[in-house]
């Protein structure tokens, strides 16, 4: 997720990190992003790999499996941009394998409709060799053997539950956002080092909020903090009401509370607010990458989330890149997962063009090359140039030097630390990043 926002130390973490050493994070004193860098090790010693199918000189075709409707909707919008625009970019630059890129636009919905099932069977009928989507962990769980058993490349510009690192997806799954064991760091890590004692969760019942706040709370005792003293709520995200979870949380009496959610959080902390817990009744909140963006601001009272802190994976994307995006879709008003969008496609469109063939199954079995080649190139006619000088090329591109490892994922992640405004947006001063480079 690509934002701006306000001051906070610079943390550094990696994967082993002990959170105990809380003191790694330092103050500022000017208006910057704060961000936390981390370090991902692989988890599979030895994860499936794509096999290589035969040689096809069809045009390239993406589908995208991205939330047009749902309770991620309000993520739609960027990551469609992002997607749209490596596809200009691409074919501007002569396409692949001299033809132009086509694109498939599709709606993920959430999990409570099957708009993915029936998204993802439209575009394996139209030939797509690869669906970009979805951003709900849950919703690509519900179609991923199915994409990977047809041969096409799955890539996420935003899914990072841990599920994914070891799945058996025929080595036809793949990522630009690094998985939530890191998160969980960095949401603990700024929890610890704000003073917090006594923790609630608040986590939707799906893979990405069970997870993270598993993780959450795990990485809180590392840092110090009693079991016991650690409260973990989860919640159905389509309850009608959140009440009997938000009273639980006011009769622990947590100094510091953590929801991690999705479009549903706006009633939680609504409710919260209104029984004297939400972040401007002067309550430490915290959010995540599914919760924390300016449409949060826009769906609760005026002032309520003044003060409330969150993480997401971030990595600094340009205003150049940025204005780029409004040329594609004027409305943007976030660019929440843009850059992992742009670059889901642009790696992909490489492997291709390395491969000189457009079979699902071939682009798979080049992806991770891609980006860790020696030979560094930034962007998609700079990385074709060197291709036909034959180097082996390594793509640095919006969300920088992603490194994948065996799993398909990165192995460099970033982290931000962003903070409500009193006029509920996310303040939008000089970038400031701080970032770690894989073992």
């Amino acid at each position: 997720m690509s934002f701006r926002f306000v001051k906070s130390g610079a943390v550094v973490i990696t994967a082993a990190a002990a959170l105990a050493v809380a003191g790694c994070s330092s103050s500022s004193s000017d208006s910057s992003e704060s961000a936390a860098s981390s370090t991902v090790a692989a988890k599979c010693d030895n994860p499936p790999q794509a096999t290589p199918g035969p040689v096809s000189t069809a045009p390239l075709k993406f589908g995208t499996l991205l939330p047009e409707t749902g309770s991620l909707a309000f993520l739609g919008p960027p990551m469609v941009a992002g997607t749209k625009l490596a596809v200009r970019d691409i074919n501007q630059a002569g396409g692949v394998l001299d033809k132009p890129v086509q694109l498939v636009t599709g709606d993920s919905g959430d999990t409570t409709t099957d708009t993915a099932n029936a998204t993802v069977d439209r575009e394996l009928a139209a030939g797509t060799q690869v669906i970009v989507g979805a951003a709900s962990s849950s919703v690509s769980l519900k179609v991923i053997d199915k994409i990977a058993n047809a041969g096409v490349v799955m890539f996420s510009p935003a899914n990072t539950s841990d599920q994914f690192t070891c799945y058996q997806d025929k080595g036809m799954y793949f990522r630009t956002a690094p998985a939530d064991v890191l998160q969980a760091q960095a949401l603990s890590q700024t929890m610890a080092g704000d003073g917090v004692q006594r923790v609630s969760i608040l986590a939707l019942n799906d893979p990405y909020g069970t997870g993270l706040a598993e993780n959450t709370a795990k990485d809180l005792e590392a840092a110090g903090i009693p079991s016991d003293q650690i409260q973990k709520i989860i919640y159905d995200p389509n309850a009608q009401s959140f009440n009997a979870e938000v009273d639980q949380v006011k009769n622990f009496n947590p100094d510091g509370i953590a929801v991690i959610g999705f479009e549903e959080s706006s009633k939680i902390l609504t409710r919260m607010h209104e029984v004297g817990i939400g972040p401007s009744d002067g309550k430490k909140v915290y959010g995540v990458d599914g919760n924390m963006g300016n449409a949060l601001g826009k769906a609760v009272g005026p002032g309520l989330l003044a003060g409330m802190k969150g993480t997401t994976p971030l990595t600094k994307t340009s205003d150049q890149f940025h204005a780029q995006l409004k040329s594609v879709d004027p409305n943007l008003i976030d660019y929440n997962y843009a850059g992992e969008s742009y670059d889901a496609v642009v790696i992909s469109a490489l492997a291709a063009a390395k491969a000189k063939s457009t079979d699902g199954r071939t682009i798979a079995a080049n992806i991770n090359a891609i980006t860790n080649g020696p030979d560094k190139c930034n962007t998609y006619q700079q990385c074709l140039e060197m291709l036909g000088q034959n180097k082996d090329i390594g793509y640095v591109g919006q969300t920088g030097d992603l490194a994948f490892n065996k799993s398909g994922e990165p192995t460099n992640g970033s982290y931000g630390i962003l903070e409500f405004t009193n006029k509920n947006t996310l303040v939008d001063p000089v970038a400031k990043y701080v970032k770690v480079k894989a073992n």
